[in-house]
């Protein structure tokens, strides 16, 4: 694959020294970046590996799977086109996750992670990437996601009836911390959750053994339902509100790498590592801001140097994934459920508005909403599939007799 410039702007820099790679200001910006993506989703991954029927040391597995391939592909990606390209793991897919795969087996689950990966490997080598998600408009994309994550919004004001005080103190935490301080609202949020268990004996303190992580090998086993009701939905929230929007953030700072090979490294990052809990694989949006922005210091043809660090720690992360999974083990469950759903309650805000921003498209959005809210199987077929089924079938409908009017 051409290698391209880093920037329409940039092409003429020159080749940053050694030295250049130990900026002060690319180390921290990669630290945040990952600190920030770990501290905001890591509950919600964790709540989908244990969905799937992962025990502790598979769940470490997962972390660690995911650990690996982001750092390796990030670091890759940015020292080959000289520009700051982030992956991370697709937090709504693993939200998707914790409601799909109840019923299926860990190895079901595997052999659906393993077609989402094909599948994004295929659309991006045949160049039908672009073509492919202009099927699928973005009022139903946004729906589609809205509708996965509504229960996630839902159990903090379940958590709040079982444990008020603790619920309602890192709600309010967040609630301030988002106005001053929102790129970091969800940590401090949790540090405040971790504090308050800790006082109110909900969580006692243990001596935690750092240990690296061991990858676990689950062989695949591939199924329609699990293909249909696991894979496409996970395809489809992993490119429309993962992918995309971090095409859109990278083209915005003014970066221009091509988005079929990005796509298709992290697909093929996925089929690799899915054995062992790489479940879906993307471009990050909110965390390669971090290190694209100005704040990440040095000039934009020098910013690739923040996401290499930043790929650096995730793979510190990936090999302490059993020290997380432990960590993780000591906070309680109703702390776990509320970090994770106010983690989400700004992707699924924005899901919501793309849902009903187009007029025309509302009621097509609005029915795919609620029936992938609504979480009914039918046929063994998850609510996600239905909803995006339902919604296509009005879109298009609507627009067949739009045509025929006209």
């Amino acid at each position: 694959m051409p290698r391209t410039p880093a920037n329409s702007v940039l092409t003429a820099s020159t080749p940053a020294s050694r030295w250049l790679a130990l900026t002060p200001s690319f180390i921290s910006a990669g630290c945040i970046a990952v600190l920030v993506g770990y501290s905001s989703a890591v509950a919600i991954v964790y709540q989908a590996a244990l969905a799937g029927g992962a025990n502790p040391a598979q769940v470490s597995s997962w972390l660690w799977a995911v650990g690996i391939g982001m750092g390796v592909s990030s670091i890759g990606l940015s020292l080959y086109y000289r520009q700051p390209v982030f992956t991370a793991w697709s937090t709504p897919g693993a939200a998707l996750l914790v409601t799909s795969l109840p019923g299926f087996t860990l190895a079901e689950a595997v052999g659906a992670f393993v077609l989402c990966s094909l599948m994004m490997v295929l659309v991006a080598v045949t160049g039908v990437v672009d073509r492919l998600l202009r099927l699928v408009p973005q009022s139903l994309a946004g729906a589609l996601l809205a509708g996965v994550l509504l229960q996630f919004g839902l159990q903090i004001f379940q958590g709040m009836a079982l444990q008020p005080l603790l619920v309602g103190v890192v709600c309010l935490g967040f609630l301030l911390m988002r106005q001053r301080v929102p790129r970091y609202a969800v940590a401090i949020a949790l540090l405040i959750g971790i504090l308050l268990s800790y006082t109110q004996g909900l969580a006692h303190w243990q001596p935690i053994r750092w240990q690296l992580a061991e990858p676990h090998w689950v062989t695949p086993t591939f199924s329609f339902a699990a293909f249909i009701s696991v894979a496409v939905p996970l395809f489809v929230v992993t490119m429309a509100s993962q992918n995309i929007p971090g095409l859109a953030v990278l083209r915005a700072n003014g970066y221009n790498a091509p988005a079929a090979p990005l796509i298709a490294t992290t697909g093929m990052t996925g089929l690799l590592l899915a054995p062992f809990g790489g479940f879906a694989f993307n471009l990050s949006a909110m965390t390669a801001a971090i290190c694209q922005s100005d704040e990440a210091g040095g000039t934009p043809s020098q910013r690739y140097w923040a996401t290499c660090w930043g790929g650096v720690f995730y793979l510190l992360a990936g090999l302490l994934g059993a020290t997380l999974v432990a960590l993780l083990q000591l906070i309680p469950a109703v702390l776990v459920a509320t970090i994770a759903g106010l983690a989400l309650l700004a992707p699924m805000a924005n899901g919501l508005h793309a849902a009903m921003h187009e007029g025309g498209e509302r009621d097509a959005a609005l029915l795919t909403f609620l029936v992938t809210a609504s979480g009914v199987s039918l046929l063994g077929v998850s609510s996600a599939f239905w909803g995006l089924l339902i919604g296509l079938f009005v879109f298009y409908g609507a627009r067949w007799r739009s045509s025929k009017v006209a």
